[in-house]
């Protein structure tokens, strides 16, 4: 069997994580790097034994020139858009970064796109390849703590301190703050694993001085009944993520990695988690390959986009140009 072609746009941090899956595939050549940085590209290159891979400046020339069969898309958020769609013109599959567009309407684009091309399309939400998300997604589905009453979704991050300067705290590539970049992962993991529908937000937003928000804090009430509360605080000393999800017949607390699962006046129990068999590159793989259906589709991805658009609007809030209010807290 031919191995599949795939070319990278963009090589900065996320991509080296990409690379180390694919380069345990036999199936996978990395055929091209696609980077405006040369020094960037040349690193990635010698880092990861890819010196055979054809470099290129400009993913448009190396979308027309390097033979290829897919792509990974690992650049600043508000590039995902235009670049997945030119991937897909050209008849190549398409494995994008969180958070897959940066606006509903774009992502609702993409996904019309990707059916028009006949392609898959993936977005890189690892959580759902993790044993502790699995574990939560499988309970709560299987009536572990019985009706789901209300979750707590918390994020704490040292991004504030870590990224004034580069294209995250700039809106034109960013397309928001934390709540697009790392919050988008824990917005992820709380639809996935309850599959609620959100209809009512309530967010508070503080800027700190950046030019995009830092801290989010949001109230969410959901169709099926349960409500949320949504922290997102980039402006930590620490990484730090918790999950509580409450049911009316017990709890599921997640701590940074670890799971307590807890009915009322019983013990707590550690419980055994599933084991992981796959990730988001080698599922993007088999997926071409037709092994089995894409795991994580632009259709749940757009859920994702939907989730964050309605926090912004509630706020008040554009990445271009702040709170409306003109206020450091928000509304």
């Amino acid at each position: 069997m031919s191995p599949i072609r795939v070319g990278m746009i963009g090589t900065g941090g996320i991509a080296g994580w990409h690379a180390r899956q694919l380069l345990e595939l036999p199936e996978v050549q990395i055929a091209a790097l696609a980077d405006t940085s040369e020094v960037n590209r040349n690193a990635f290159a010698e880092k990861f034994g890819l010196q055979n891979a054809a470099p290129y400046s400009d993913y448009k020339e190396m979308l027309d020139r390097a033979q290829l069969d897919a792509v990974v898309i690992c650049s600043p958020h508000t590039l995902h858009f235009q670049q997945a769609q030119d991937a897909l013109s050209r008849g190549l599959h398409v494995l994008i970064e969180k958070p897959m567009t940066c606006s509903s309407a774009e992502a609702e684009l993409l996904i019309q796109k990707a059916k028009q091309a006949g392609k898959i399309m993936q977005v890189s939400y690892q959580r759902h390849f993790q044993p502790e998300f699995l574990y939560i997604r499988d309970a709560i589905a299987g009536g572990e703590i019985g009706k789901l009453t209300s979750i707590t979704a918390s994020l704490y991050q040292e991004w504030r301190q870590g990224t004034p300067g580069s294209w995250r705290q700039d809106p034109a590539l960013s397309g928001g703050g934390f709540l697009m970049d790392s919050g988008s992962h824990i917005i992820d993991a709380l639809l996935w694993t309850t599959g609620l529908t959100p209809v009512e937000v309530k967010p508070q937003l503080q800027m700190h001085g950046a030019p995009v928000e830092i801290d989010t804090f949001t109230s969410i009430r959901f169709a099926e009944g349960p409500v949320a509360g949504l922290n997102l605080v980039g402006y930590s000393p620490c990484w730090h993520e918790t999950f509580v999800f409450c049911g009316e017949d017990g709890g599921i607390f997640y701590d940074n990695g670890n799971i307590t699962l807890r009915r009322w006046k019983q013990d707590p129990i550690r419980p055994e988690l599933p084991q992981a068999t796959t990730n988001q590159d080698k599922s993007f793989i088999d997926a071409i390959l037709g092994r089995h259906e894409v795991l994580v589709p632009g259709e749940f991805a757009l859920k994702v986009v939907k989730l964050s658009e309605m926090i912004y609007q509630a706020a008040g809030y554009s990445p271009n140009a702040g709170l409306k209010s003109k206020e450091d807290s928000g509304r």
